[in-house]
């Protein structure tokens, strides 16, 4: 991300994809923190069935940090959801 201001409103609507490639959701709106003038999260509806299949209800969305956010062009790329989830599944089986 190069640092040039953006309107927040372009994000909504863009799909989001993992740093792998794979079909995340689409924004459907931000969180803010308005003492530091910045986006804190982004919440995504749409998602990919493949990922939150079984873990979110039909109809629901999921919140992300925007921390996780590596690129916003097009698309948003994001990392580690795919691998969370699955390390999340796996420990849930282990434990």
């Amino acid at each position: 991300m190069d640092g040039t201001p953006q309107e927040i409103t372009s994000l909504v609507g863009r799909e989001v994809y993992s740093n792998n490639g794979v079909f995340v959701g689409e924004v459907e709106d931000v969180r803010l923190d308005l003492d530091r003038e910045s986006v804190t999260g982004l919440a995504l509806g749409e998602l990919s069935g493949e990922l939150f299949d079984g873990n979110i209800e039909p109809g629901k969305g999921v919140m992300i940090p925007y921390r996780w956010v590596r690129a916003v062009g097009d698309v948003i790329l994001i990392n580690d959801v795919v691998e969370r989830l699955e390390d999340e599944e796996e420990e849930e089986v282990v434990a």
